[in-house]
C-alpha cells in the first residue's frame, strides 16, 4: 500500500491526499510534523520537508513530483489536462500556488500564528501577519480572480492545479484568518467548490483534531479517530529545523 509521510495540517500533504482520493488509491499515513522527523526521515527527505510518498521501493519527496508520478503510475482518472498548452498552464498554476501562496499563506500567516508558537515557542510577529492579510493576500487574490473560472474547474475535470490552489485556503481557515471574499467572487466560489470535494471533506476531522492535539499525541488521537495511520513511524520527540532555511521547513 502507498504510504504518505506528513501531517494532515500541511497544505502540501493535503494536496497529495486529495489526489490519491480522486484516483481511488488506498494509502496509509505517518502523520508527522516534519520538524519531528528522525534520522531515517532525513534519508528519504534530505531537505526534511513533507510530504514524502513511499510506493514499493521508491520514496518521493515534493508534492508536485508526487502528483506527477501518481498521474503516470495510476493514469485513470488523470489529474493533469490533456494538451501540452493546458498542461503547461496547469503546472504554472500549481507552481504559483506552491511558491507564492505557500510563502504568504503558510510562512507569513500560518507559521507565525501556529507553527512558530507551538513548535518553537516563538512570539507571533503581528506586523508580518498584518501586512500579509492586508497587502500580500489581496494581491494574490487579484491574480487568482483574473485566471479562475466562473463555474466548474480550471480544465474541465478536477486537476492538480485546482487542488493546489484551494488547499492553502484551508490553512487560513484553520488559523481563523480567512479573508472576506466580497471583492473576489470568482475566487471565493471556486475555493468553495474545490474544498467541497469529497477528498477534502474527508480530511477535515483529522485536520481539526491535529490542530487541537499536542504533537506528541497526534498518532494515537488520529488512530482512535479512524485515520489510516501506519504501524511504524519516522517521528522523534526532539524537533529540529530543516536545512534550507530557518523559517521555511513546512512545505515541499
Amino acid at each position: 500500500m502507498v504510504r504518505i509521510i506528513g501531517s494532515y495540517i500541511s497544505p502540501y500533504v493535503r494536496k497529495v491526499l486529495v489526489c490519491l482520493d480522486l484516483k481511488g488509491i488506498p494509502y496509509e499515513i505517518d502523520p508527522i510534523v516534519p520538524f519531528f522527523g528522525n534520522d531515517d526521515f532525513g534519508k528519504i527527505s534530505p531537505v526534511r520537508r513533507i510530504p514524502v510518498l513511499i510506493d514499493g521501493e521508491i520514496a518521493i519527496p515534493d508534492s508536485t513530483v508526487i502528483c506527477e508520478y501518481l498521474d503516470e503510475r495510476y493514469p485513470d482518472p488523470p489529474i493533469y489536462p490533456g494538451t501540452p498548452s493546458e498542461r503547461a498552464r496547469a503546472r504554472w498554476l500549481e507552481e504559483y500556488a506552491g511558491s507564492r501562496m505557500g510563502e504568504v499563506f503558510i510562512w507569513r500567516v500560518f507559521d507565525e500564528l501556529v507553527i512558530g508558537r507551538f513548535v518553537w515557542g516563538n512570539e507571533t510577529n503581528q506586523d508580518v501577519v498584518k501586512h500579509s492579510l492586508e497587502v500580500d493576500i489581496p494581491e494574490i487574490l487579484d491574480y487568482l480572480e483574473s485566471v479562475l473560472p466562473t463555474a466548474g474547474f480550471l480544465f474541465g475535470p478536477v486537476s492538480a492545479a485546482d487542488i493546489a490552489i484551494a488547499t492553502f485556503f484551508r490553512n487560513l481557515a484553520l488559523c481563523r484568518s480567512e479573508p472576506a471574499m466580497d471583492a473576489w467572487p470568482k475566487t471565493g466560489q471556486f475555493v468553495t467548490r474545490v474544498l467541497g470535494l469529497p477528498g477534502f471533506m474527508k480530511l477535515r476531522e483529522f485536520e481539526e483534531l491535529s490542530t487541537r492535539t499536542p504533537i506528541q499525541h497526534h498518532r494515537e488521537a488520529l488512530r482512535k479517530a479512524g485515520a489510516p495511520v501506519t504501524s511504524e513511524t519516522f517521528f522523534t520527540s526532539r524537533p529540529r529545523r530543516g536545512v534550507l532555511s530557518t523559517r521555511r521547513d513546512w512545505p515541499a
